[in-house]
């Protein structure tokens, strides 16, 4: 059974950094799709980024340039660098891992930008 836990999150000021770190068990993280998504209060939960077993990431506009997602299938693990972080990043952040059959998530951890 795989489960992933999140860490990392917290608040900082706007165009401060975090890196949140997911840290997975289980065998099949070096298979898996990783991704990290966010969901503020009312709207629904969105993709980050995510980064196939072989290391190709994906984000969407919104995040591009200033998100990196890395990983190291040697610790099982998953990162999410963010950059220049604007009060609209403010969310819940989820760690996702997808294979086969499949799809987890982990508990989530708070991300707040504001001054």
């Amino acid at each position: 059974q795989v489960q992933l836990v999140e860490s990392g999150g917290g608040l900082v000021q706007p165009g401060g950094s975090l890196r949140l770190s997911c840290a997975a068990s289980g065998s099949v993280f070096s298979l898996s799709t990783m991704g990290w998504y966010r969901q503020a209060p009312g709207k629904q939960r969105e993709l980050v980024a995510d980064i196939t077993r072989n290391g190709i990431p994906n984000y969407p506009d919104s995040v591009k340039g200033r998100f990196t997602i890395s990983r190291d299938n040697a610790k099982n693990m998953v990162y999410l660098q963010m950059n220049s972080l604007k009060p609209e990043d403010t969310a819940v952040y989820y760690c996702n891992l997808r294979v086969a059959s499949v799809n987890a998530w982990g508990q989530g951890t708070q991300v707040t930008v504001s001054s």
